[in-house]
């Protein structure tokens, strides 16, 4: 109600208090030696190698309010204890975790991660590099600057053990003193993924043979690499080491449990404690699928992708410029020799042929720039890890060769698409090949400069 005839004195509201927003001096660290924190009985050597961990500013203050008791899990004991770690430090691939119970314990905790380099640094560089080998004198030079290494069968036995060139003076006897030599020489820091001689095998003997692993490289960095293998079984699998070595079935026909074997064994594998790197990845579209099996790494291959995709295409363009029918008899025989054709089928339409080749070129997207590189399937894979919600799941890019496919990757990896999935990227490749990418032709140039001002020496005084 408004009352007339009366009249009071207006009186301003008190001013707001002032916001005062503190921001943090960058040049303050802050770190766990600084909260003040006793360590709990007996666990003042493990505390001591954790107390240099950067803290943000917000979680720094927080904990000084609610923490009462500093100390470490009883998986970092172990850890330390197996690895034999220095005093004061903290062992390479590794991140340290902190985890606040009920009653104010603030305690610290080593998960396996191969982006950290020892006391919890970072490695250089968000993409990390492996080595596709099992020669340890290959391994050996580029060791300091790896953090993880792929072998499988064929890399150890005929690229290695059975190479008398390789092998020098046939050093090494069996896989499993090239396996702990390799593990010698990389360190705790590395993940280092093995495949099992026989994926066929009954599951108590890949769990035994697992298990062998395990124990010899240590449970932290041991990764079993698990293959897709689409229409092949343990009935079939014979066929390709016999007669033409030819599969009699369509790759793109297998038996349902054929073609998810190998996620059942990845997943089997996991129940039992193992990482998993899910291996033999040639299309963009197995990805998704590989995801569901929750594996540790994801592959794409780009070598034989990209040769098959460029050998097809230049067959289909001199059929539509010549229209000489000869070039599709060549195709269908290239799609035989590629496996697109199962064995026996070498009579297959001719027509079928190109149709069933453009189909791949297009699925490729090999006349576009998304595919022209041949990494259309590194693309596709990680746009699908950014959504998946497997935050530790990384993509292996492997099988490379050639003057542009490690110069591709490196800028597709530098460009803004990809910018946030470049911790999830490991290249993969032989050292030699690796090698030849840490070298330019100026080097020789300049090399020759300085080695010849070098030679003539200091000038001569007068």
């Amino acid at each position: 109600m408004i009352t007339r005839g009366t009249t009071r004195a207006y009186t301003p509201p008190p001013p707001a208090p002032a916001v005062v927003t503190t921001v943090p001096d960058p040049t303050v660290r802050y770190r766990l030696r600084g909260l003040g924190l006793p360590a709990l009985p007996g666990q003042q050597q493990y505390v001591d190698r954790v107390l240099d961990h950067h803290l943000s500013a917000s979680v720094f203050g927080d904990l000084r309010v609610v923490a009462r008791h500093l100390g470490v899990t009883a998986d970092f004991e172990e850890l330390i204890d197996e690895l034999g770690t220095a005093p004061g430090h903290t062992p390479p691939g590794f991140r340290l975790e902190l985890e606040l119970d009920s009653e104010g314990t603030l305690l610290a905790d080593l998960v396996r991660d191969i982006s950290y380099d020892a006391d919890g640094a970072l490695r250089p560089t968000s993409v990390l590099y492996s080595a596709d080998t099992a020669n340890p004198y290959e391994i050996a030079p580029i060791a300091p600057l790896i953090a993880n290494l792929t072998c499988n069968p064929g890399i150890i036995y005929d690229l290695f053990l059975h190479d008398p060139k390789a092998n020098v003076g046939g050093h090494f006897r069996d896989r499993d003193e090239v396996m702990t030599e390799i593990g010698r020489i990389l360190g705790p820091g590395c993940d280092i993924s093995v495949e099992l001689d026989d994926p066929f095998a009954a599951p108590e003997q890949i769990l035994e043979e697992a298990e062998h692993f395990r124990e010899m490289l240590g449970r932290w960095r041991v990764v079993i690499k698990v293959p897709h293998t689409g229409p092949v079984n343990a009935a079939n699998a014979h066929q390709l080491l016999t007669g033409d070595r030819r599969l009699d079935r369509w790759w793109w026909e297998p038996a349902t449990a054929d073609a998810f074997y190998g996620h059942r064994l990845a997943l089997l594998l996991r129940e039992h404690g193992f990482r998993v790197n899910f291996t033999l990845m040639f299309e963009p579209h197995q990805t998704q699928l590989a995801l569901q099996a929750r594996p540790a790494y994801v592959n794409a291959f780009i070598r034989h992708r990209l040769t098959q995709s460029t050998r097809m295409a230049a067959l289909l363009d001199a059929h539509t410029a010549s229209g000489d029918d000869g070039l599709l008899v060549s195709l269908r025989e290239y799609l035989l020799a590629t496996d697109h054709l199962p064995a026996g089928d070498v009579e297959h339409d001719l027509a079928d042929c190109r149709r069933m080749a453009e189909r791949i070129i297009t699925h490729r997207r090999f006349r576009e720039p998304e595919g022209a590189d041949g990494l259309d399937s590194v693309r596709h894979s990680l746009r699908l890890l950014r959504s998946a919600n497997l935050p530790d799941t990384r993509l292996i890019v492997c099988s490379m060769e050639g003057e542009r496919a490690y110069p591709e990757i490196d800028r597709l990896l530098a460009s803004e698409e990809f910018a946030d999935m470049t911790r999830r990227v490991v290249v993969t490749a032989e050292p030699q090949y690796l090698a030849r990418f840490a070298s330019a032709n100026q080097v020789v140039s300049y090399q020759r400069r300085f080695l010849t001002a070098a030679s003539r020496g200091p000038a001569t005084e007068h």
